[in-house]
């Protein structure tokens, strides 16, 4: 049966990921869908919006098979961790192919752009832009553009690029496909029933209706925001003496974070007091979300490999393919906690972000 790879975080699931899911149903009627989610915090510095086992229960009431968590110490990175996280997760499960949404759909110019990516002459440029003070994404699609002409890349795309680079590095055999996005990744147009996260999200902030753009009933289950933390993480930036110690916290925008502790009146509050051209409003939320887990750089330098494929949920489809690969898998695949470094962080971020869940919960199994 052909293995299909979805990389997601459903923050929250929305009808634009019910709508990925439909097509690739109708490009592959008889595959088995797999998705590596993130798990109660995403890349781009938050708590998940719903925690990682009601997620896990959305999607496979949502027809996907096997749902895999991406560890922490990838799911909390920078786009280039979180892509390489997920893919060798994917690669591990021997998948056929990755389907991703995508602003522009070519798949061929992505191809071309990782490739690019690769060259020591692209990367010397990333470096010398960002020295100049430019943030990563605008220095990369600067120094892309010095080798090809192009529109600017959507955030799907960019993200699309890293998984391909990653397939590239890894001579995977997984075939990476394009779902053309119908929204807007950041919009806020309310006028179609599939609009974007982040427009749910701050519907939700404001305790409006979101029945129009998820297949589910939202009200039963318990929302986490940034601001929901904000004491627990104002208390530790105040207590702690040396906050450069925490993975992504560079050395002296501690001193912007100590500062504007004092001042500021909530998460979001705080970022946009700290952040600069440089230090952008989703890497300032990172730096706090590490602050918040104590997820130290001496950690993350330990843990740069996928160490375990550890399943949240699944049905029959995603049980029988499991039984198939499990025995060719170089890593292995659980479903309850073993004595691992990474595993053991992954306790401690959930435990800070719902003291209950982390020890009731049991792998989700839908008859």
């Amino acid at each position: 049966m052909t293995a299909i790879g979805i990389i997601c975080e459903y923050n929250p699931f929305h009808n634009g990921h019910l709508y990925q899911i439909n097509k690739i149903k109708e490009m592959f009627p008889h595959s088995t869908i797999i998705c590596v989610m993130s798990g109660n915090y995403v890349e781009r510095g938050e708590v998940s919006i719903i925690n990682k086992w009601d997620k896990t229960k959305i999607a496979l009431d949502n027809h996907v098979d096997l749902v895999i968590e991406l560890p922490f110490v990838f799911a909390s990175q920078s786009a280039d961790l979180f892509c390489k996280g997920s893919i060798a997760i994917l690669n591990n499960l021997k998948v056929d192919y990755l389907v991703f949404g995508s602003e522009t759909n070519d798949i061929n110019l992505l191809k071309d752009l990782a490739t690019i990516q690769q060259k020591d002459e692209y990367q010397s440029l990333v470096k010398d832009l960002m020295k100049e003070g430019i943030n990563y994404p605008t220095a990369m699609n600067k120094a892309l553009k010095k080798f090809i002409n192009f529109a600017d890349l959507g955030p799907n795309d960019t993200l699309g690029l890293g998984y391909i680079r990653e397939l590239q590095k890894l001579n995977s055999k997984i075939i990476p496909m394009t779902i053309k996005r119908t929204n807007d990744y950041h919009g806020n147009d309310l006028d179609s029933n599939i609009v974007s996260a982040k427009a749910i999200r701050e519907l939700l902030k404001q305790g409006k209706n979101i029945n129009n753009f998820v297949p589910y009933d939202i009200k039963p289950y318990h929302l986490h925001f940034n601001n929901d933390y904000f004491t627990l993480l104002k208390y530790k930036i105040i207590s702690e003496v040396d906050l450069s110690k925490y993975q992504t916290v560079d050395e002296g925008i501690e001193n912007r974070i100590k500062k504007y502790i004092l001042e500021a009146n909530n998460f979001e509050d705080l970022i946009n007091k700290i952040k600069t051209k440089r230090y952008t409003y989703h890497k300032i939320s990172r730096m706090l979300i590490h602050i918040l887990t104590s997820f130290t750089k001496e950690e993350a330098k330990n843990m740069k490999e996928i160490e375990y494929i550890r399943i949240l949920g699944l049905n029959s489809v995603g049980k029988n393919y499991v039984k198939q690969i499990k025995k060719d898998c170089p890593i292995p695949i659980i479903t309850k906690y073993i004595n691992n470094k990474m595993l053991k962080i992954e306790q401690r971020v959930s435990l800070i972000y719902d003291n209950s869940l982390e020890y009731k919960q049991k792998i989700i199994i839908k008859k």
